[in-house]
């Protein structure tokens, strides 16, 4: 036993002296290797009495063990140390990645560079809305489905997540005097959730307030913009629709950039995607903001900007802008 003691001692301190990694291996090989030292002990393991090979055994094996151990934390030691000293001058260097725009802020600055030249300022307002600049300046209507808990996400009974960007425009009609034109961009908040329609995504509304302003003229402005931002002219369609805020109102599609019309799961078949609504400002909303709607009109649209970024780079579905896929985000 006093045997062991001093052998395991004495290969440590051999151990603790090592400073190469093949003086480590020739150690590990006098021990361990097929004529090493321990090997040979525990072949000889048979040759002995079993009341002794059971004792000689377990000291033999616990020795081995601790050698091993030791050989294993040194060996991790000097590879680190190499690896840190080492540099291969024939690999390539790792580089660095250049940051870019996501997509949706790309699409942002390109809707306000129109705007701005057309003489529109933009204006920002909170995303934590009370009932009053979200739904009621709105003339929308207590019974109306848009604010049932299904659709909004409430705090309490009069605070919301915006669900349009449209109260911003309440809020100016409030603080500013007509004439006006103004563009409100930002992030709303509604419950859905599919290949088009997300819980969180970017809006963008226009308002124009003035006189004799009618619905020839926010058309030419639309078909002007879906054409600058495309930079062609579009297959577009304005559909009759009703909007709470606006009279008369209209929907404006585009033919589906996926399968051309022909009808696909993005346009639900029908071969025309629903991009944009838009109308004449209703009376009761400019009474509800202070504007004489006998001498002021008011026109005004809005359009998901994540579905332009969508129709605009082909993406096939919306999610992608929001789940931080760096495949996906590089393109751009």
């Amino acid at each position: 036993m006093t045997n062991f003691k001093y052998l395991l001692q004495s290969v440590l301190d051999k151990i603790d002296k090592i400073d190469k990694i093949d003086d480590l291996n020739l150690l590990k090989i006098k021990y361990f290797g097929k004529n090493g030292f321990i090997t040979k002990k525990l072949k000889f393991l048979k040759n002995i009495n079993y009341n002794y090979r059971l004792s000689y055994s377990k000291i033999l094996n616990n020795l081995k063990k601790l050698i091993f151990l030791n050989i294993k934390i040194k060996e991790k030691f000097l590879l680190g140390i190499e690896k840190t000293n080492y540099i291969d001058c024939t690999l390539p260097s790792r580089g660095y990645k250049m940051g870019s725009f996501h997509p949706v802020t790309i699409t942002i600055k390109r809707i306000e560079s129109f705007f701005l030249k057309k003489g529109f300022k933009i204006a920002l307002g909170p995303e934590i809305e009370d009932e009053y600049h979200n739904f009621d300046a709105l003339n929308i209507s207590s019974y109306h489905p848009a604010r049932d808990m299904h659709d909004t996400f409430y705090f309490n009974n009069n605070n919301l997540l915006r669900t349009h960007t449209s109260s911003v425009q309440i809020r100016e009609m409030l603080s500013c005097n007509p004439p006006f034109k103004l563009i409100s961009l930002g992030k709303v908040y509604r419950r859905d959730y599919d290949n088009t329609h997300t819980p969180m995504f970017h809006q963008i509304e226009g308002l124009i307030v003035d006189k004799n302003v009618t619905f020839i003229d926010l058309k030419h402005l639309i078909s002007d913009f879906l054409s600058n931002f495309f930079g062609k002219e579009l297959p577009i369609k304005f559909r009759s629709s009703y909007f709470p805020f606006t009279e008369p109102s209209a929907e404006v599609d585009v033919k589906c950039f996926n399968c051309f019309g022909d009808g696909c799961k993005i346009c639900k078949e029908s071969g025309w995607i629903e991009l944009l609504g838009c109308g004449v400002v209703n009376p009761i909303v400019l009474n509800n903001c202070n504007v004489d709607h006998e001498v002021y009109s008011g026109l005004a649209f809005g359009v998901g900007i994540d579905r332009l970024s969508m129709l605009y780079y082909n993406i096939d579905d919306l999610r992608l802008h929001f789940e931080n896929n760096l495949y996906f985000l590089e393109q751009f």
